[in-house]
């Protein structure tokens, strides 16, 4: 019998659970309402998680508290997608609940879960049943009735009403029903729970690295086209500060060692600040840093070699860089002159990744549907714009919520425009006015994005029913406005069925943004074909070289 948790013990249910998440994010990541190929929901889980449980494998903490709130805070940096930020959230509010306590029982337990439950409704606008919000409100419920002091059994009471909340999301939610599968983020929060109970035996737990990771990434200039010479600040410095006081503000740290370097972010979590510099004088910056608090995790990497190395050794060679020696290259970049204001934008294909560059973006993050970027992705691609007011284009509607968290682990003032896709965030730098200031160019780009209709053609994974539709796998699918609306065997035939459920007459400009499953003949034989039907429109078309839909297409 198990009645009390200590930080060894939670470590090991930490990683458990993020092994059970990652084991299964396929599965999860099939329980998708369209039968698109771009199910996402257990990847950005696991990935979230397995940032938290990277955390509590690295370090050995010596109370729940700390181990929980440490967790807390990488599942919040890691954050992908809606389904990671609310388990961020849930995380969160667990820290929050067990603040203060060396070990737990099943009532802190419990208490815990409440207040997990409690933050994630609080975070979400418009909290929606029949998802995992729901699933986390019963298991809480569930834990607060449970009236033994066994954590097996508490355990084992939990997960059985979790899953039975789960199965009744199905008749919760029309989508649900009509596809026939339940909550995807239930389910992946139902593996978590399973996690912490398969470790309560007490026996060790060895973390499994994914096999992959669609970690997303900024399209940089490559590396190799840089000179050594070019960098300015050798020493990538990185360390966290334990603060001596939970109260004490980083200001006078950031004000300190900001003409250092560049490169700087300054993350101040209440009892932790988290600090990552380019600088030539790492010692400074260190004194600087012990004064206002202990500092753990100290990694100075001296750029200029890594560099030197990156580009001199054999591809061979380069391919066993460990993943943070790779991180560490990837940030080499010449000095970027601080400014007023920079646009980040989320794109996929190189094709989208020019055309927002070519509009003024200043950094594009590699991303978008099954590849979501992470709030700590976000904000380093902030960070990179050396920018004191950054906007943000998610240009996905599964992004939004983790872009949004970047507000809250920076001094930039961060504006998220609420693009849902590439059309939408194409249409909100095309409003940009130089002259505005960055609180109207917020209002102004978020006003643009409602002037585009949106549409893709992507394919079906299996056979399904939507709205009366039968669909079989392989079958085209036109997507717009969040719905199915047409379903085809051929694809420029679905493409152009697409198009005439979103042109009208007073339809001035058609874009076709053709991924890269289609050639450029293609693309124009469709281009023609939508010239044809549409006289008074202008027909554009681009490479956008996305992956999964094969036609991002845009109608105004």
């Amino acid at each position: 019998m198990t009645k009390r948790i200590d930080a060894a013990l939670f470590k090991n249910m930490i990683l458990s659970a993020a092994n059970k998440l990652n084991e299964n994010k396929d599965a999860v990541d099939a329980l998708n309402v369209f039968p698109v190929p771009d199910g996402d929901t257990g990847t950005n889980m696991g990935l979230t998680f397995m940032n938290a449980a990277r955390e509590a494998d690295h370090n050995d903490y010596d109370s729940v508290s700390d181990e929980a709130s440490a967790v807390a805070k990488a599942t919040l940096r890691g954050a992908r997608g809606n389904s990671g930020v609310i388990l961020s959230q849930i995380f969160r509010g667990i820290s929050k609940g067990l603040k203060g306590l060396d070990e737990i029982t099943v009532k802190d337990f419990a208490a815990a879960l409440r207040c997990g439950s409690d933050t994630a409704y609080s975070a979400v606008m418009k909290p929606t049943e029949g998802t995992i919000l729901t699933v986390i409100r019963k298991i809480a419920q569930a834990a607060e009735e449970f009236e033994g002091e066994d954590l097996g059994e508490f355990f084992d009471a939990v997960i059985a009403k979790g899953n039975k909340t789960l199965a009744k999301t199905t008749q919760m939610l029309p989508q649900l029903e009509q596809a026939g599968v339940v909550d995807a983020g239930g389910q992946g929060l139902m593996y978590v729970l399973q996690g912490f109970a398969d470790a309560l035996d007490g026996e060790p737990v060895e973390l499994k690295e994914p096999g992959g990771s669609n970690k997303a990434a900024a399209v940089d200039v490559p590396q190799q086209s840089m000179k050594t010479e070019d960098i300015k600040y050798a020493y990538c410095t990185e360390f966290i500060i334990n603060k001596y006081d939970p109260n004490a503000s980083a200001g006078s740290l950031r004000s300190a060692i900001e003409g250092k370097g560049d490169c700087m972010l300054i993350i101040d979590e209440e009892e932790i600040v988290k600090v990552h510099i380019h600088t030539n004088n790492p010692g400074y910056v260190l004194e600087q840093a012990v004064k206002l608090g202990e500092m753990v995790n100290i990694k100075i990497d001296n750029m200029k070699h890594q560099h030197s190395s990156l580009v001199g050794g054999a591809q061979a060679e380069a391919d066993k860089t460990t993943a943070a020696d790779t991180e560490a290259a990837a940030e080499i970049a010449p000095e970027v002159p601080e400014k007023e204001l920079a646009i980040v934008a989320v794109a996929a294909g190189a094709g989208l990744a020019e055309t927002f560059t070519d509009l003024g973006v200043s950094e594009i993050i590699e991303g978008g549907q099954t590849m979501n970027p992470s709030t700590e992705d976000i904000l380093a691609a902030a960070n990179r714009t050396n920018a004191r007011n950054v906007i943000i284009l998610p240009n996905n509607k599964n992004i939004i919520l983790s872009a949004e968290q970047a507000q809250y682990l920076t001094d930039r003032k961060i504006y998220v425009v609420p693009s849902r896709t590439i059309p939408e965030g194409i249409a909100a730098v095309m409003a940009f006015d130089p002259d505005a200031s960055p609180e109207e160019l917020f209002k102004l780009m978020t006003e643009a994005v409602g002037t585009v209709k949106s549409g893709s053609v992507t394919f079906a994974v299996r056979d399904t029913n939507v709205d009366g539709k039968d669909i079989a796998k392989g079958n085209y699918l036109g997507l717009s406005g969040g719905e199915i609306v047409s379903v085809g065997e051929s694809l420029p035939e679905t493409a152009e069925d697409l198009v005439r459920g979103m042109a009208d007459e007073d339809s001035e400009v058609i874009s076709v943004y053709y991924g890269a499953d289609v050639t450029e003949e293609e693309a124009e034989v469709l281009s023609s074909a939508l010239e044809e039907a549409y006289p008074d429109a202008d027909v554009l078309t681009y490479s956008g070289g996305q992956p999964v839909y094969y036609y991002i297409i845009s109608v105004e």
